[in-house]
């Protein structure tokens, strides 16, 4: 089969690095026309890549030139246009989250259940890295006995200025709220936020740090904790406390260095540069799978599951309470 031919509509940053992604370092599908719903950007970026722009992202979706479609937009727009994709009968990858509230996941997986199939991958990069998968490997394979406890952290240099206490929650630890969900194959029962004492480093509307207390249906009890304004480096952790063993997740490759009178070792600044790989190969994938008229990557019900959690720990946070996290029954196209 020929190239899947990609329109991406959203092209900041992370839609200009999909871009250079999929068509310098990828295999079988080529980024052919880009969109943006401020119009004249989204034209400017086609002519600096030499692809074709459209001044309307739903014109570019419904091209019959166009196989499948990578939605990098603001928050606000993917319903609107992961909605399009599937109307358009085309399969769509869509950055995390999949819609800004979960009612909006919902009305994109009714879409799906209209339509017969499912035709969306959310961009929950994470399930794709190798340690996390090795985490993953060693719980399923029951040697080290059933996992007990979660000690995670998710920590950043800096965050920009107009972050608030709900971007901790909703824009940072999302990607543990997927990926723990996906780690120990079970749903979440309750949600906590709490506080400590907070840094001044950051915004002065952003409680930093914080830490997010999940407790699954069978009772495995997590804690996250977000410090997004560290001023240090990009650091990931995640360590599960099994019946039988205590589980990390590997470092990286980190290179050792001997500077200033020190020696350690380099660190990341960013998830790009941490999840490099891992971005690469959710990507592979979604171009293999469309190609095959499949999806096998996080789905719709993955996106609305994550919303749901989401926003308990959110109320959770604003009421200083234990929420309840309750889903709808999952239909059975995702089961």
């Amino acid at each position: 089969m020929s190239d899947l031919r990609i329109g991406l509509v959203g092209t900041g940053g992370i839609g200009r690095t999909h871009i250079e992604r999929v068509n310098t370092k990828l295999q079988g599908g080529k980024v052919v026309a880009c969109a943006d719903p401020a119009g004249a950007f989204g034209l400017s970026v086609a002519e600096k890549f030499g692809i074709k722009g459209y001044e309307d992202p739903i014109d570019m979706i419904n091209d019959p030139e166009i196989d499948a479609i990578m939605c990098t937009t603001a928050d606000a727009y993917h319903k609107k246009y992961v909605l399009a994709s599937i109307k358009a009968g085309k399969y769509v990858f869509c950055e995390k989250p999949l819609a800004a509230k979960a009612d909006e996941c919902k009305e994109i997986v009714e879409a799906e259940i209209a339509a017969g199939k499912q035709m969306v991958q959310v961009g929950f990069m994470r399930r794709y890295d190798e340690g996390y998968k090795q985490l993953k490997a060693a719980v399923q394979s029951g040697e080290y006995g059933e996992a007990l406890l979660l000690h995670c952290a998710h920590r950043n240099p800096a965050v920009p200025d107009d972050w608030d206490n709900s971007m901790a929650v909703e824009n940072s630890m999302v990607h543990e709220i997927d990926v723990l969900r996906w780690l120990l194959g079970e749903d979440y029962a309750t949600a906590q936020v709490v506080y400590g004492k907070s840094t001044n480093n950051g915004p002065k509307d952003l409680h930093d740090p914080q830490i997010m207390i999940l407790t699954t249906k069978s009772g495995v009890r997590i804690d996250v904790e977000s410090f997004v304004n560290n001023h240090k480096d990009y650091d990931i952790k995640c360590e599960i406390v099994c019946d039988g063993a205590v589980l990390n997740m590997p470092e990286p490759n980190y290179i050792s260095v001997s500077a200033g009178a020190q020696k350690g070792r380099k660190q990341y600044t960013d998830c790009f540069q941490r999840f490099a790989d891992a971005y690469d190969a959710e990507i592979q994938a979604w171009i293999n799978a469309s190609k095959e008229g499949r999806v096998d990557g996080p789905n719709a019900w993955d996106g609305y599951a994550c919303q749901v959690a989401a926003a308990a720990a959110s109320k959770a946070r604003e009421t200083q309470t234990v929420q309840p996290v309750v889903y709808d029954e999952k239909p059975e196209l995702y089961k």
